[in-house]
């Protein structure tokens, strides 16, 4: 039984990120600052949060890592730069940390969408434009406002997907 769980999670984690790769390399809206991507507009990251908070903040971590890499090699955007990488990562276990072990006995929305924002005011909103600035040279001021508009509708677009889902999945794991 032990095995039959394992083997369900790692497909679960496959179908995450074959989605995070399409949400962020095929229907996301990039807009361009200078000669570099600024601002993506999209929902790549959701399958990753999601996987950090239903399976935890190593398989966050992990279906965030490899759909960076896996989406790099795909469609490359742009030279390959693990700091992207390590914020993939990063988007997945920080959510996981806090929701999961955290407010491992607190869990509701509000809890759901704090640990969501915390992983999101990290990653998207603080270590993104940073290395944006470091490596290209484009001021965090001009990516940050941006940014934090996106998060201020990603955030609790994310949480209540998440609720949803999680409702869906209890009742049909209920029904079977």
């Amino acid at each position: 039984m032990v095995k039959l769980k394992s083997s369900r999670k790692i497909v679960y984690a496959a179908i995450l990120i074959a989605l995070s790769i399409v949400l962020t390399r095929i229907l996301s809206i990039r807009i361009a600052i200078g000669s570099i991507e600024g601002v993506r507009i999209g929902f790549g990251g959701f399958p990753i949060i999601f996987a950090g908070l239903i399976f935890g903040p190593v398989m966050g971590g992990i279906v965030g890592g490899v759909a960076d890499i896996m989406g790099y090699l795909i469609n490359p955007m742009g030279p390959f730069m693990p700091q992207f990488v390590m914020t993939s990562i990063l988007t997945g276990v920080i959510p996981g940390i806090f929701y999961v072990h955290i407010f491992k006995n607190k869990k509701n929305f509000f809890t759901l969408m704090f640990s969501i924002a915390i992983g999101q005011i990290a990653t998207s909103i603080i270590l993104v434009p940073l290395f944006i600035e470091i490596l290209f040279n484009v001021p965090m001021t001009v990516t940050v406002i941006p940014r934090i508009v996106g998060q201020a509708i990603h955030v609790p677009l994310y949480a209540w997907l998440t609720k949803i889902l999680q409702d869906r999945a209890l009742k049909f794991s209920l029904n079977y």
